[in-house]
């Protein structure tokens, strides 16, 4: 299996950037389309436990617009072979000082294209001397 093959790399990264525009907008079309639209996808929240595409578009389409802005650091982005990736960011919002956000997601290429089958996103006390 070859790992971060450039080109491969290339096109989740920009997933992974047209996921974030999606998400500091507030484009629910494009957040939706970004996850794959099965049962077995998951995505676990700062406060959600979210089982299945029919969950995540819900807690999508219920969420509130305000306080979306954040800033990402130190994002990895690592492929495995040409059709799976891990995608794992640091986030910081002006309205949480002292704390860091942690995103991973697993990448999938389907037939539509690159989706999210799992997510994960927590929120941490900003460890000493270790800020972005």
């Amino acid at each position: 299996m070859e790992v971060d093959l450039p080109e491969i790399v290339a096109e989740v990264t920009a997933q992974f950037q047209r996921y974030e525009q999606a998400l500091v907008s507030n484009d629910v079309a494009v957040l939706d389309e970004l996850f794959r639209n099965d049962a077995r996808t998951l995505r676990y929240g700062i406060g959600e436990n979210l089982y299945g595409y029919s969950e995540i578009a819900a807690f999508r389409a219920g969420r509130s617009p305000a306080g979306l802005i954040r800033r990402t650091a130190r994002t990895v982005i690592t492929t495995y072979g040409r059709d799976t990736a891990v995608a794992s960011t640091l986030f910081y919002r002006d309205s949480a000082p002292g704390r860091v956000g942690r995103q991973m997601q697993t990448w999938v290429r389907f037939p539509e294209g690159w989706r999210i089958v799992a997510a994960h996103v927590s929120v941490i006390d900003e460890p000493q001397g270790r800020a972005a």
